[in-house]
């Protein structure tokens, strides 16, 4: 139902003579001004680049570029809860424009010469994008560190590693966390890359093709401190693929402390036994009071879950034609809430990962239980006897069978060789000596001392070349903020240069 528009209402001179309907406001408007408050900043200095280089290009006169600096500058210091942001408007900057035109008149007006406020938001959308990154990228490298280190405390820790729940054979649990630093680094190159998309610049790319007006994008980029304009000015005002890698990456390093914490979680088990979580990542039952409930586990799985959810909604916006606003409506706040959501749960990984007590003797046990050395000795037999490992496994599969039928918890020579006339036709002759070197699991760790392998070297060694990688990693990300932060202040200071420069001097004097 049609009703008066609001003062100063865009579009009511002309084909929108209606205010807009309280359904599109609750459904549409108050979505786009809730992100007003990561936006406000970002839009601010994209406003101060555009009015320079109009400034630079000599297309808004010098007391109107006066005027539009101060007032911008003002608004730095303006929170985004103390402005008059209203969802009545649109979006946030409908009504920053409709405040500025309070203020200023028609100086306000010049801000638009050769953009739509689309770009405006573009701009401050991967500003804000670029810190999100940082963020998750910082709480990475924790959790990388985080990794290495215990890795390298439990160098010799000696566990029987698992696979499918099933003992498998001798490693350190070192070996195991180390796993995880090696996935998580490959997170942090994730994320470098999505950085390096959110790093182009869409300033002065006019609604699709450029403007006649003359801006030059380069200049454009190196004032908002982005790295480079955007290739091409289509792309880099309406492409959403970077938004979609970004919240993957996310997703990505999350998947990795979730598989970790599903992990923990039955490790922390009574069953097993092998690990507990510091009380300050624990809760207590409201009913029994015996229980100790590793929450923090619990909140990181839900986590990755709902950023799973989030990731598929992302990815299914994004199949509208190209330029349209729907795959960007939903996009500042969902890609925002995702990666927050990430770097808190990575955070919380990270400090389950440096709390963490294990119990060394436990795990000990588990290693030599269950028959962990069986490929062990089956090699030791191809090894030994010049026998095919594939008729080898046999033995000792028949072997073990055998064991446990009788209620054995090893295996000797006799047994193997009972074994072996059973499935090959002869005895294998192997002497205890080898048999017991075979099955001792401390010494067939000294066996596994290849790169990335589970000897307690091996496993120092790959820790200090994480440790290597990681300084890099942190040096990258130092670069990168100290560039932003620069290039924001000289942003403002030109401004206020030429907000109190005298209308005949030039910029800079």
């Amino acid at each position: 139902m049609s009703q008066p528009p609001p003062d100063g209402y865009l579009g009511a001179e002309a084909r929108i003579r209606s205010g807009p309907a309280p359904e599109l406001v609750a459904a549409g408007y108050a979505l786009e001004i809730a992100d007003a408050r990561v936006l406000h900043h970002g839009l601010t200095v994209a406003d101060l680049a555009h009015v320079l280089e109009l400034v630079e290009g000599g297309v808004i006169p010098d007391g109107e570029a006066t005027r539009l600096l101060s007032a911008l500058i003002e608004l730095l210091d303006v929170a985004p809860e103390d402005f008059p942001y209203d969802p009545v408007y649109g979006d946030a900057y409908n009504s920053r424009e409709r405040e500025l035109e309070r203020q200023l008149g028609t100086t306000a007006g010049w801000l638009h010469t050769g953009r739509t406020r689309r770009e405006a938001v573009r701009i401050a959308t991967r500003l804000a994008l670029r810190r999100w990154l940082l963020d998750l990228h910082r709480a990475t490298t924790a959790l990388v560190g985080a990794l290495a280190d215990t890795a390298e405390a439990h160098a010799e820790t000696l566990w029987a590693d698992s696979t499918y729940l099933q003992p498998a054979q001798p490693a350190t649990f070192g070996h195991y966390l180390g796993s995880f630093a090696e996935e998580a680094m490959r997170h942090l190159d994730r994320l470098e890359s999505a950085h390096g998309w959110a790093d182009r610049s869409p300033a002065g790319a006019g609604g699709v093709g450029g403007t006649r007006i003359p801006l030059d994008r380069a200049r454009l980029a190196d004032r908002l401190g982005f790295a480079a304009p955007g290739a091409h000015t289509r792309d880099a005002m309406w492409a959403t693929d970077g938004l979609v890698d970004a919240v993957l990456a996310g997703v990505q390093a999350v998947t990795t402390v979730d598989r970790l914490a599903e992990d923990l979680e039955i490790l922390a088990s009574p069953g097993f036994g092998l690990i507990e979580l510091d009380a300050s990542l624990c809760r207590a039952s409201v009913l029994m009071p015996q229980k100790r409930n590793p929450y923090a586990l619990v909140v990181i799985r839900g986590g990755a879950g709902v950023l799973v959810g989030r990731l598929t909604g992302l990815l299914v916006v994004q199949r509208t034609p190209s330029a349209q606003t729907d795959n960007w409506l939903y996009a500042c706040g969902e890609v925002g809430g995702a990666l927050t959501l990430a770097r808190n749960l990575v955070d919380l990984g990270a400090e389950v990962v440096r709390t963490l007590r294990v119990d060394a003797a436990a795990m000990a046990r588990s290693a030599t239980t269950n028959f962990t050395a069986a490929t062990d000795i089956s090699e030791e037999i191809s090894l030994r006897s010049e026998l095919d490992y594939r008729s080898a496994y046999r033995v000792v599969g028949r072997a073990v069978a055998g064991a446990l039928a009788r209620g054995a918890s090893s295996l000797d020579p006799a047994s193997l060789d009972d074994a072996a006339q059973a499935v090959i036709g002869r005895p294998l002759g192997l002497d205890l000596a080898h048999l017991e070197a075979a099955s001792d699991p401390r010494r067939a760790l000294t066996t596994r001392g290849c790169q990335g392998g589970s000897a307690p070297a091996a496993v120092r060694d790959h820790c200090r070349a994480v440790r290597w990688r990681l300084d890099a990693a942190r040096r990258w990300r130092a670069e990168l903020d100290r560039s932003a932060r620069d290039a924001e202040a000289r942003l403002v200071a030109e401004a206020r240069r030429r907000a109190s420069t005298p209308a005949a001097a030039p910029v800079g004097d």
